[in-house]
């Protein structure tokens, strides 16, 4: 009986293989001027949150809608070194794709898409935080987008994960800041683009705002929309942003 020689100087593979099994998109191929697969146009995806997810964080959060899973970690606010003193404080969002988020694998460098995202999640926080209550402080925000589907849908969900982990941290806010995306799909509206949808609309808007207290913290816009498209996008994410709020808000009181 012949036995088996493992080489431990090296990691060996199992002795059994078998093929991976991916979830099938057959189901959900669509095309331009088709009806919306699955969801209404005033329809989000359904929203995952989970608060004080990183215990070593002072706040955190994670944040699934479908395909898109953004995790979030807050540190501080913590003393700025080696920094001119500023009367306040100071607000660092870093945002990094994991190396298996999109379909082509992502390099560790940082490329411009991470800063634009970053950028856009920083614009849409500042205003809703009392950094003059944190002279000489600092409040890193790190986002990591485990999986992405699309720019505006990492946009809206790193917007409320990072507001969520802000706010579980214990950081003084003026209120909590939700973000919702819409697209122009011909004639109509359609909330929550995904990636593919997002490629065949003809502009697409993200509005960030403090449903609180009625006041619009951000709005990134891209492609090609009129005047009175873009004041109807707008409406239409405010009355939703709205809603998520009163989910946002139930979840905090639950887990925090």
């Amino acid at each position: 009986m012949t036995q088996v020689v493992f080489d431990r100087r090296r990691v060996n593979g199992p002795e059994e293989s078998h093929i991976p099994s991916f979830d099938s998109k057959d189901d959900e191929i669509w095309s331009l001027g088709q009806p919306r697969n699955g969801r209404g146009q005033t329809d989000i995806r359904l929203l995952f949150l989970q608060p004080r997810l990183i215990d070593q964080a002072n706040g955190s959060a994670y944040v699934e809608t479908q395909r898109t899973k953004i995790a979030c970690a807050v540190y501080g606010p913590r003393q700025s070194k080696n920094t001119a003193y500023n009367e306040k404080g100071r607000l660092n969002v870093e945002v990094k794709f994991a190396p298996f988020s999109c379909d082509r694998r992502k390099t560790p460098m940082r490329d411009a898409e991470d800063r634009s995202i970053g950028v856009a999640i920083y614009q849409a926080l500042v205003s809703s935080l009392r950094l003059e209550l944190i002279p000489k402080s600092s409040i890193d925000v790190f986002l990591t987008i485990i999986e992405a589907d699309g720019l505006e849908g990492c946009i809206a969900s790193g917007t409320i994960a990072a507001s969520t982990a802000l706010a579980d941290a214990g950081i003084e806010m003026m209120g909590l800041v939700m973000s919702c995306a819409a697209s122009i799909m011909g004639k109509e509206i359609w909330l929550d683009p995904n990636e593919e949808e997002a490629r065949s609309s003809t502009g697409v808007l993200v509005l960030s705002c403090m449903p609180a207290l009625g006041t619009i913290t951000s709005v990134w816009q891209s492609g090609r929309m009129k005047t009175d498209e873009v004041l109807k996008c707008m409406d239409v994410c405010q009355e939703k942003c709205a809603d998520i709020h009163s989910v946002v808000a139930q979840i905090l009181l639950e887990k925090v």
